[in-house]
């Protein structure tokens, strides 16, 4: 399980990687001004509502669906079931397209009801928004073909599909001149993107024998299974994406900038969420419902616990450093054009608050796998709509003292509430519980996390100091110190804790 953990890590560190090639160019052409802003909201829509309709809902009911089918029924009926999703899928997301172009104003006035007051940045936000949102239908439809393919455990397309959309966007800005406004550049590449994206999955899917085929919806035994699941799992995505939007609605209240101090934060914190815990949930749910259909109960316990040990190993550090050193990470990636001090000081104070929910963040895929992967989306959903309660009332209570800082802490805030509610009551029906070596790992991470920010509370000051004698690239020098550094002192500790081996998979 490692190895496929690992190869999804892979794809996903080479996406952002990518994804900061285009988060540095469009901080140096956009900065955080009013183009920016408007542009943010034209993405932040329709990726809003991918995450309720597609992706993390979808894949929570679908990839336990599409595995028991197989398992019980066949590679016919697989197919059956997989191409009456993908119809349902089209036929839904082409009406919800419709209705969004129509109301594109409405809907900007609902979730960016602060733009009004600037009806240059309205106008723009909405002419944007048109061009972004047909990105919705077509990474639905990619979302059926990948789940099919992470079934059947061919993870690698799916991983790599996020990488064109940052090469997409890239090229939309570097050729931002051809446009109205390089708003209208990266927008354009978001659309691009998604039709790359598409075809990317489409050809795997074809090369597995898996692509599915136009059928006529019908609601037959296994697909009614499906919806029982998807349902309780679109209205948790839902509450999640409540809490999102959340952050939108206030952040169009906040002064200029404040949505691309969230942004830029949002990016690094992903940076982990994706490689690591995104990565981790997406092979373990598979791994876990195979197991858990086989009767190996004891197996599938196992792998939530290794996968949880890998995902705390790589997560611990990161911790430690967008704690320590937020603003040094914002201003070595992103400090330059029109990206000045200011806005990098804006974004590491968000990206600190983002840090203390980030465990949080990276383990909440894997322990909730114990529900998913027995086909329960209903309990996780009960703990995430009582988190985004909580989660949107601190927002509301926070953004006055703190403004987006304060929207990032009750996010953190949130998502322990989260975990915690869904471990609890994981453990109290038997379904989870750390085993001793995960435990005896934890307190190894713990110590190599301490090493970590002893080395960087002593060395990032000297390192700074040296590095700003350089006539040139002064910032990205000490960052670059920084880092080194950290990784020396952590993965020596881990070295000396785990007596020179790290955790085996198994």
């Amino acid at each position: 399980m490692r190895k496929q953990i690992g190869q999804v890590g892979a794809w996903t560190l080479a996406s952002r990687v990518v994804g900061f090639g285009r988060d540095i160019l469009m901080a140096a052409i956009l900065g955080a001004g009013p183009v920016a802003d408007a542009f943010l909201i034209a993405f932040r829509l329709p990726n809003h509502f991918r995450a309720i309709f597609a992706e993390g809902a979808f894949n929570t009911a679908y990839v336990p669906s599409y595995s028991r089918v197989r398992a019980t029924e066949g590679e016919t009926a697989a197919a059956r079931f997989a191409s009456r999703i993908f119809s349902l899928q089209l036929l839904v997301q082409l009406g919800l397209l419709a209705a969004a172009l129509a109301a594109t104003p409405w809907l900007l006035k609902l979730l960016a009801p602060g733009f009004d007051a600037d009806p240059a940045k309205f106008a723009l936000a909405v002419e944007l928004t048109r061009i972004t949102f047909p990105y919705l239908l077509l990474i639905s439809c990619m979302t059926v073909l990948a789940g099919t393919l992470n079934a059947r455990e061919r993870f690698a397309a799916a991983a790599a599909a996020p990488v064109l959309m940052n090469v997409m966007m890239i090229a939309g800005l570097v050729s931002w001149r051809w446009f109205p406004t390089v708003g209208h550049a990266a927008a354009w590449g978001v659309l691009a993107a998604g039709i790359a994206q598409l075809a990317l999955l489409w050809g795997a899917a074809r090369r597995a024998g898996a692509a599915p085929r136009w059928l006529k919806p019908a609601l037959d035994a296994d697909t009614r299974q499906f919806f029982k699941a998807l349902g309780p799992a679109t209205i948790g995505s839902m509450g999640v994406q409540i809490a999102l939007f959340a952050d939108t609605i206030i952040a169009s209240f906040l002064s200029t900038g404040a949505l691309s101090a969230l942004y830029y934060a949002d990016r690094i914190n992903q940076l982990p969420v994706g490689v690591i815990g995104i990565a981790a949930g997406t092979v373990l749910l598979p791994e876990m419902a195979k197991k858990i259909a086989a009767g190996d109960e004891d197996g599938a316990a196992r792998a939530q616990n290794r996968a949880m040990e890998f995902t705390l190993l790589l997560a611990a550090p990161c911790v430690v450093a967008f704690l320590m050193t937020p603003t040094l990470i914002m201003t070595g990636l992103f400090q330059r054009g029109r990206f000045d001090a200011a806005a990098a000081t804006a974004a590491g104070q968000t990206l600190a608050a983002y840090a203390l929910g980030l465990v949080a963040f990276v383990l909440i895929r894997s322990v909730v796998a114990s529900f998913h992967a027995r086909g329960d989306t209903a309990t996780p959903l009960k703990a995430s709509l009582t988190a985004i309660a909580a989660n949107v009332a601190l927002k509301v209570v926070l953004m006055g003292p703190l403004a987006q800082v304060g929207l990032a802490l009750a996010t953190s805030l949130g998502a322990w509430l989260n975990i915690g509610i869904v471990g609890w009551l994981a453990h109290r029906r038997g379904l989870f519980a750390f085993d001793s070596r995960f435990k005896r790992s934890a307190l190894v991470i713990g110590a190599a996390s301490a090493t970590l920010a002893v080395a960087l509370a002593l060395g990032t000051q000297p390192i700074a100091e040296l590095a700003y004698q350089l006539p040139r690239l002064r910032a990205e020098a000490a960052l670059g110190g920084t880092a080194l550094l950290g990784a020396i002192a952590y993965f020596g500790a881990l070295w000396l804790g785990f007596k020179g081996k790290l955790p085996s998979r198994r």
